[in-house]
């Protein structure tokens, strides 16, 4: 992808998401996020799209088997967590400073 039409992200490694849709959907539950695939416009969310993956034995895992972890989903499918209003809001950007920081349109608090 090019960088002249990269898209801009307003979640980062570390912030906490609300689900907005499909199977994990869920309003109420904040969740963490683990990796953003900025690229892809993805993000691994934690406890969320778990799949299972069937491994062979190998020299390092010995026993192999079936294991579940987390896969990406849409960056679309999530919403940053509000914590002051304790809901999903959404996000913009203002100067402070002479720096950017995202701003929480529903309370007005700046999101570290």
């Amino acid at each position: 992808m090019s960088n002249r039409f990269k898209p801009k992200f307003n979640i980062r490694k570390g912030d906490t998401v609300a689900v907005i849709t499909g199977d994990d959907k869920d309003l109420k539950k904040p969740r963490k996020v683990l990796e953003v695939f900025p690229d892809k416009g993805r993000v691994l969310v934690e406890g969320v799209n778990i799949i299972t993956k069937h491994t062979k034995p190998s020299a390092r895992d010995t026993k192999g088997g079936i294991v579940k972890k987390e896969a990406p989903i849409s960056i679309s499918n999530v919403m940053l967590w509000d914590a002051k209003s304790s809901a999903p809001t959404k996000v913009k950007r203002t100067r402070e400073n002479g720096k950017l920081v995202r701003v929480s349109k529903k309370s007005g608090e700046v999101i570290k």
